[in-house]
C-alpha cells in the first residue's frame, strides 16, 4: 500500500488504531495482508474504515413476557420493540421485522473406514417480513436523528398446528424475532431473540385419554420352571406435566424364582431425513418394588410422577419426533426379562398470562400497515400513538400453507435405513 493512502488513514482514525494495527488486530499477525493484490487491501482497509466510524451505537430487538415462564403459545401476541441508538443523524435504507418458525434436523453417518454421509432437512411454519421503515424520501433512504428511537410491533403467532421449541445436537425447533436495518454502502445490521413456544395440546391424537391395557407371559425351562404371568393397566395415555401416572400390575407367579417388577419411563427421539431415519433414547425416571415371591400372586400400584420441567410430547413434526414410553418389566434371574410398553403422551401445563393479551386480529401479522380501503373497518379500534411516536405495526399476511403431519398412530413403518438393526432395540 501507498504512503499516502498509510498517511491518510492514520489522520482520520483515531490515534490509538493506526493502519498496522488495523492489520494485526482484523487478520492476527502484522504482515498477515502481504499476499494480498493492492486492490483488495483497501477494500479490506476501507471496510474497517466504515466499521471504526459507525453512526449506529446499538441494535437491538426485545419482547414483554407474557407469564413467569417466558413461554408463548397458539395465537398469543407478542409486544416489543426494535431499538436503534445513533451517534448523530443517520441516513437508512429500510428497517425490517422479520418472525420466523422452522424445524432442522442434521446428522452424520459412517459406513466402513471411508463411507461417509450427512443426512439433513428443513420445515418451515411461518415466515412473516414487514418493512417498517422504507423509501420514505426521492433517494430512497429515511432519515433518524441523533439519540435512541424505539419502533414498537406487537405479533400474533399463527393460531395454527405448529411445533413446541426444541433443541439438541442433532434437530431443533426454534421461534425467533428478527430485525435488520440496511444502509447504503454499509454492511446490513441484524439483531435476533428467541422466543419460547409451547403448542397447545392437541386433544385429537387418537386413545388419548383412553385406558391402555397390556398383557405378558414366560415360561421358564432354565435355571427353573413354569410360568409367569402379567397384566398392566393405565387410566390413560395423556398427562400433563407434573401430573401422577398410575400403573396396575397383576402379577402370577406361578414359577419356582422370585420376580421383581421394575418401572421406566424414557423418552424417544426420531429424527427423518432424506428417506433415513435415526433414533435416540435416553432414561427419565426408573422405579422397581419388591420382588414376589415364587408360587404367589400380587397386584401392585406404582405411581410415576411426569416431572414438571419434562418438555412436552412433540409429534406434530414431520423431520423430528418427540415420544415418551413406559416400559413395565419383570425381572427373572438368569432368564429373558417380559416387559410391557406404553406411549405416554406429555402434554403442557399453561400457565395463565400475567398481562392482558390484546384482542386477536382476523389472521396475524401488522394490521396498521394495510392499505386505507383495507383497513377502514379496524382504524377506530387502534389506539392512536403519542405525538413523536411511532406508530404500532401490527402483522397481516395470509397464512402460509403447511403439510399436515403424519397421524400419531402412523409410524409402525419407519422409511429403510442401512444397518437398521442397530436401532432395533430403541422401539
Amino acid at each position: 500500500m501507498t504512503c499516502g493512502l498509510k498517511n491518510r488513514l492514520n489522520k482520520i482514525w483515531m490515534p490509538e488504531f493506526r493502519y498496522k494495527q488495523c492489520r494485526t488486530a482484523c487478520f492476527g499477525i502484522y504482515d498477515a495482508l502481504s499476499f494480498f493484490l493492492f486492490s483488495q487491501e483497501i477494500l479490506i482497509c476501507s471496510l474497517c474504515f466504515s466499521f471504526c466510524r459507525m453512526t449506529i451505537n446499538n441494535f437491538s430487538i426485545e419482547y414483554d413476557a407474557i407469564n413467569s415462564k417466558n413461554t408463548f403459545t397458539n395465537g398469543d401476541t407478542i409486544n416489543g420493540r426494535i431499538i436503534v441508538e445513533t451517534s448523530k443523524e443517520t441516513k437508512i435504507q429500510s428497517l425490517v421485522f422479520i418472525a420466523q418458525g422452522r424445524a432442522q434436523v442434521v446428522w452424520h453417518e459412517h459406513y466402513g473406514q471411508y463411507a461417509h454421509y450427512v443426512y439433513w432437512a428443513n420445515e418451515k411454519y411461518y415466515d412473516v417480513k414487514h418493512h417498517i421503515l422504507r423509501e420514505a424520501r426521492q433517494d430512497g433512504t429515511e432519515v433518524i436523528g441523533k439519540g435512541r428511537h424505539v419502533f414498537p410491533f406487537s405479533f400474533q403467532i399463527p393460531d395454527r398446528n405448529i411445533p413446541s421449541s426444541f433443541k439438541d445436537s442433532v434437530g431443533k425447533v426454534v421461534h425467533k424475532l428478527k430485525a435488520e436495518l440496511k444502509q447504503s454502502m454499509k454492511l446490513s445490521k441484524k439483531a435476533k431473540t428467541h422466543f419460547t413456544f409451547v403448542s397447545k395440546a392437541d386433544m385429537d391424537i387418537p386413545g388419548l385419554m383412553e385406558p391402555q391395557y397390556g398383557s405378558k407371559d414366560k415360561s421358564l425351562a432354565v435355571f427353573g420352571s413354569g410360568k409367569v404371568w402379567m397384566d398392566v393397566h393405565t387410566k390413560r395415555m395423556g398427562y400433563k406435566q407434573g401430573k401422577d401416572l398410575q400403573v396396575k400390575v397383576e402379577i402370577r407367579n406361578h414359577s419356582t424364582r422370585p420376580v421383581k417388577p421394575k418401572f421406566l419411563l424414557y423418552e424417544k427421539k426420531s429424527y427423518f431425513a432424506q428417506g433415513h431415519r435415526k433414533v435416540c433414547t435416553k432414561k427419565i425416571l426408573k422405579e422397581k418394588i419388591e420382588a414376589i415371591a415364587p408360587s404367589s400372586n400380587k397386584t401392585v400400584t406404582q405411581v410415576i410422577t411426569i416431572p414438571r420441567e419434562l418438555p412436552p410430547s412433540i409429534l406434530n413434526c414431520s423431520i423430528f419426533k418427540l415420544e415418551y414410553r413406559l416400559k413395565i418389566h419383570l425381572n427373572i434371574k438368569c432368564a429373558s426379562n417380559p416387559e410391557i410398553k406404553f406411549p405416554i403422551v406429555v402434554l403442557p401445563a399453561f400457565e395463565v398470562p400475567t398481562e392482558k393479551q390484546p384482542p386477536p386480529s382476523s389472521g396475524f401479522g401488522f394490521e396498521a400497515f394495510r392499505s386505507p380501503d383495507q383497513a377502514a373497518g379496524s382504524m377506530a379500534l387502534r389506539q392512536q400513538p403519542a405525538p413523536g411516536q411511532q406508530p404500532v405495526p401490527r402483522l397481516q399476511v395470509a397464512p402460509q400453507p403447511v403439510d399436515p403431519p403424519p397421524a400419531y398412530g402412523a409410524h409402525a413403518m419407519y422409511p429403510s435405513y442401512p444397518d437398521s438393526g442397530k436401532y432395533q432395540d430403541a422401539l
